[in-house]
C-alpha cells in the first residue's frame, strides 16, 4: 500500500480487490479471505479492511453475510416492471440468452389451489371453475433467475392448454389462439425466504431471500387474462418501479413490505 499519496489506504485495497473481481480471477460466489487474513496480506488493521469491504458491498460487487464472510456477488439484472411483461425481451436487454423450462402444465379445479380465493377474485371466476396452471423456470445463460406460476381461466381461453404445450413462450401460445397483446394491470411485490424446493430450483445460496411479485395481466379488451406468481433471487434480480408518468407503469402498481 502506498501512503501519503492522497489516496486512502482502504480505497487502494478496495481498488485492488475490484480488479480481481472485474478480471474474473475471483468469480461470482467466491468467498473472500477472512478480514484478519486480508489485513495481514495488505499490512493494515482489520478496520481498514472492513472499510474497503463495505465500499465493495455498497457498489454491489460483494455481499457480506454476517457470521459467514464476504462473497463475490453475481451481476444483478434490473427488471423494470412495466405494462408489457416479456421475459425474453428483458433477458436479452442484458445481453443474456433467455431459456424457459416448463416444470408442469395442467388443467385443474380452482378450488384445489391454495390461493383459490385470490385467483378467483383477480380473474373474476366463480368457485369450482377450471384453470390452467403453468409453472416455469426462467434462466439467463443457464442461470436461474425466475420461478413462475401462471394461472389462466380455462373456459375463457379454449385451446390454450394445447397451445402452451406446443409453443416455447407464453406470448406465442396466446397469439396462436387470437390474443395478440396483453398488458399488466397491477403488481404486488414482497420479500420472503424461499421454501426448500424454491431454493433448490433457483440454486440459491444458504439464507438468500427472494422477491415475490403477484401480477395481474389483462387483454386489450381489459378482460382478466392471467394471474402470475413469480419469485426472483434477490441477489440476482432487482425490481425497478418508476412513478406513473415517467414510464408506462400502471398507476395501480404498488410496493409492499
Amino acid at each position: 500500500m502506498r501512503r501519503g499519496n492522497g489516496v486512502t489506504v482502504w480505497s487502494q485495497i478496495a481498488a485492488q480487490l475490484r480488479i480481481e473481481i472485474d478480471s474474473g480471477r475471483t468469480p461470482p460466489g467466491t468467498k473472500l479471505p477472512p478480514e484478519a487474513d486480508l489485513a495481514q496480506h495488505f499490512g493494515v488493521n482489520r478496520h481498514t479492511v472492513r472499510r474497503a469491504l463495505e465500499e465493495l458491498a455498497r457498489n454491489r460487487l460483494i455481499r457480506i453475510e454476517h457470521g459467514r464472510g464476504s462473497f463475490v456477488a453475481e451481476p444483478v439484472l434490473d427488471y423494470q416492471i412495466n405494462r408489457r411483461p416479456r421475459f425474453s425481451e428483458w433477458v436479452r436487454r442484458h445481453n443474456r440468452e433467455p431459456l424457459g423450462e416448463v416444470l408442469s402444465l395442467r388443467e385443474i379445479d380452482l378450488a384445489e389451489l391454495a390461493e383459490a380465493d385470490i385467483i378467483a377474485d383477480a380473474l373474476s371466476l366463480p368457485s369450482g371453475e377450471a384453470v390452467i396452471e403453468l409453472e416455469r423456470l426462467g434462466k439467463a445463460d443457464d442461470r436461474p433467475i425466475a420461478l413462475s406460476r401462471h394461472i389462466f381461466p380455462a373456459r375463457r381461453h379454449p385451446g390454450l392448454l394445447k397451445a402452451l404445450a406446443a409453443h416455447k413462450t407464453i406470448t406465442a401460445a396466446l397469439y396462436s389462439i387470437g390474443i395478440t397483446d396483453y398488458v399488466r394491470l397491477r403488481s404486488r411485490i414482497s420479500a420472503r425466504m424461499p421454501t426448500p424446493r424454491e431454493a433448490g430450483l433457483l440454486a440459491l445460496e444458504a439464507g438468500a431471500p427472494v422477491l415475490q411479485s403477484e401480477n395481474l395481466n389483462i387483454t386489450e379488451a381489459e378482460i382478466p387474462l392471467e394471474l402470475c406468481f413469480v419469485i426472483y433471487p434477490a441477489t440476482r434480480v432487482a425490481l425497478i418501479v418508476e412513478p406513473s408518468g415517467s414510464s408506462d407503469l400502471d398507476s395501480d402498481h404498488r410496493m409492499v413490505g
